[in-house]
């Protein structure tokens, strides 16, 4: 069943209205009309199985028929701080990271950042990433859609560090070294309903500088396996690692 995300302002008691993209998704790539069931997601994350009344040009009617008790989303809330990549790379880590179950990512403009974003174009690159964001959530049958939030400098990341419960980042000389700091020993301590922040270097990782703040900022860096990974997978090792640990082991 197609699963669509609607705004507060879409719910009103058993009724939901669908707008935007979502009605040409419903009607002319779906092509559903009435009588059709689709699920409905509010910004709570609660989901409600809907069947479609009416269908017009600018809005999608449906009834609530039941709310289903249901919970997709990762039990820890991880936010995603990615060093600005090359490319399409940063679409590859937001579509990524939702179907992972990130919670929030954070776009980082780093030293060794290859790219360097037009402040005056950041809000529709960050609004384009929602886009995906928002896409990935409806495919991978998420509760909630995670925020994209505007890019942030190496000072807020260490500052917004201090609200979280984990404050780590991945280093690639971590995975160097004969004594490093593994997923092994942090992934076991990390509690369901705990906020995990991890912070990702570009392609050409962290400066020597950047590691010294993070650390005096009580971050601490960790190994992501013995391989060197690309900037756009070291997300989702963590990820994973984190989802058999919360999930499947129990």
């Amino acid at each position: 069943m197609q699963r669509y995300f609607v705004p507060i302002s879409g719910w009103d008691n058993h009724e939901v209205i669908l707008t935007g993209e979502d009605v040409h998704h419903i009607s002319k790539v779906m092509r559903m009309k009435q009588d059709d069931k689709i699920l409905c997601c509010d910004p709570e994350g609660n989901v409600a199985e809907c069947q479609i009344t009416e269908v017009t040009s600018s809005e999608v009617r449906c009834k609530v028929i039941v709310w289903l008790d249901e919970n997709k989303e990762l039990p820890a809330q991880v936010t995603i701080v990615q060093g600005l990549p090359k490319g399409d790379k940063m679409e590859l880590v937001i579509q990524k990271g939702t179907e992972l179950g990130t919670h929030s990512f954070i776009p980082f403009e780093a030293e060794r950042s290859i790219v360097k974003w037009d402040h005056k174009k950041a809000k529709k690159k960050v609004d384009r990433y929602q886009k995906i964001a928002k896409e990935a959530s409806e495919q991978s049958h998420r509760n909630r859609v995670p925020e994209v939030k505007e890019i942030h400098s190496l000072h807020e990341i260490m500052d917004i560090g201090k609200e979280y419960d984990w404050a780590l980042f991945a280093y690639e000389e971590e995975a160097k070294t004969d004594t490093y700091r593994s997923l092994q020993d942090v992934i076991p301590n990390i509690k369901p309903s705990q906020k995990v922040l991890l912070v990702i270097g570009p392609e050409g990782g962290f400066s020597e500088k950047e590691v010294e703040k993070l650390k005096q900022s009580n971050f601490n860096s960790v190994r992501l396996g013995p391989r060197i990974l690309r900037t756009e997978t070291a997300h989702a090792y963590f990820l994973s690692a984190l989802s058999f640990q919360l999930e499947e082991l129990g």
